[in-house]
């Protein structure tokens, strides 16, 4: 579902661009271009990248690099290739950053949800599994480019920061080709190359409660965005929301929080954060933000009161 909608996108000729179903999202690219036909080209080369992103990196692919690591790390340590051990390493960097609140190895627990079928853990299976949520049982080696888990039954899942690694990848793609205004969205991140061609993109954030509405919106250019909700990927069961975003030192889905966004220069950092703030509630998380200078939060809590950044004005 996406979480951040595109307000007042001129229809004209020279925005290139498509929507795609993909990464069990949304995938979108739209950008200015004179040359309709290699403008085609370029939107061909982003979707073949988060293709290639997507086979690498995915968990629902058996074949997947992450796959393999998953199936045999316990064992022995597992060749992760340069490109994916670096985001396995910030993934590890942020986890330090923010005290555990961001956890990769969340999926030792989310591995057992399934939002389609509104399955979830039981109690037992929860306790027995979150003691290997903790990033400390990733063992890195930087030389082998290597990924060991240190206890059996760990599990990765990069959900958290590899949508923002695909946007970031597909903006530097159309930055080649000589484009110069752009967005590229993935779910709840997008970044932007660039302006509106004179004018900044006005991005919505959506009502974390009515599908379709804008709760605020800000107007960016040439900067990250992303947003974390309980709204994406969930099922209610006697009156309670059960999500995606797990707080890994309960195993369950965090409360307190709706929705975070984050702005800043890095798509991979703003996704990364927008997790870390949602799980880290209002004050916590808006205290990580404050000691990030170039990034920014929106926070909308559990009764849709909006908190802003110390960087951020709240509209009057």
């Amino acid at each position: 579902m996406v979480l951040i909608f595109l307000i007042s996108m001129p229809v004209r000729a020279e925005w290139i661009g498509d929507s795609r179903p993909m990464l069990g999202t949304e995938i979108s690219v739209y950008f200015w271009y004179e040359d309709a036909e290699r403008g085609s080209e370029l939107v061909d080369q982003v979707y073949a990248e988060v293709t290639r992103i997507d086979e690498l990196m995915s968990t629902y692919i058996e074949e997947s690099r992450i796959s393999d690591i998953n199936r045999r790390a316990s064992d022995e340590p597992v060749d992760a290739g340069s490109e994916l051990f670096q985001l396995i390493q910030q993934s590890v960097d942020m986890s330090v950053l923010t005290r555990g609140a961001f956890d990769i190895t969340y999926e030792s627990v989310g591995q057992h949800y399934d939002f389609r079928k509104r399955q979830r853990p039981d109690t037992a299976t929860v306790e027995a599994e979150r003691s290997r949520i903790d990033y400390r049982l990733i063992e890195l080696d930087s030389v082998t480019e290597t990924v060991r888990f240190l206890e059996p039954g760990v599990r990765i899942n990069l959900g958290g920061i590899a949508k923002g690694y695909v946007v970031e990848r597909g903006i530097e793609i159309l930055r080649r080709g000589g484009v110069q205004h752009a967005i590229v969205t993935a779910g709840g991140d997008s970044r932007l190359l660039g302006d509106r061609r004179g004018r900044p993109f006005m991005i919505g954030i959506r009502d974390p409660r009515v599908e379709g509405e804008v709760a605020i919106s800000v107007p960016l250019e040439d900067e990250a965005i992303s947003t974390s909700g309980d709204y994406e990927r969930y099922f209610e069961e006697d009156g309670v929301r059960y999500h995606h975003i797990l707080k890994p030192s309960t195993g369950m889905p965090s409360t307190g929080v709706h929705s975070a966004t984050v702005f800043g220069p890095d798509a991979v950092m703003t996704d990364a954060l927008s997790t870390s703030v949602f799980v880290m509630g209002v004050d916590l998380g808006l205290r990580l933000i404050a000691g990030l200078p170039d990034y920014e939060s929106i926070v909308i809590d559990a009764d849709g009161r909006i908190y802003y950044s110390d960087g951020l004005q709240t509209p009057e």
